[in-house]
């Protein structure tokens, strides 16, 4: 039986790295460039990140072949989905009450639902 801490949550790590790299960029092309409104570009980097994420954590860091392609994207993506409901919910809160730095109060709050989406990914998206 594995633990629920192990060499795959560096794995989750490194992913959320790339994830973050591309919810960062997207979100700032869309916010800074395409002037869309920032809780939007934070919404489509987050979604562009998903599927990065998705993609390498089936195939690289859970290895998990052994569920259908389509139910098991479902259930990531559910987890996503509620993980990006509690960065924007958390967003709001920070930008409401704080004179701190979009992309720093972004940074912070994707590192705490970073803890969320592996755990709950680990028990019920790849198990």
């Amino acid at each position: 039986m594995s633990t629920i801490i192990d060499g795959r949550f560096l794995k989750f790590g490194l992913v959320g790295l790339s994830g973050m790299a591309i919810d960062f960029s997207v979100t700032w092309f869309c916010k800074e460039i395409i002037k869309v409104n920032k809780y939007i570009a934070n919404s489509l980097g987050f979604c562009a990140a998903v599927i990065n994420n998705f993609l390498l954590n089936r195939y690289w860091t859970f290895e998990d072949h052994t569920h259908p392609f389509g139910e098991q994207f479902l259930k990531f993506a559910l987890v996503s989905v509620s993980g990006l409901l509690i960065n924007n919910l958390l967003l709001f809160l920070l930008l409401k009450h704080s004179k701190k730095n979009f992309y720093i109060l972004k940074f912070a709050v994707t590192g705490l639902v970073f803890f969320w989406n592996y755990f709950v990914n680990f028990l019920f998206t790849f198990n």
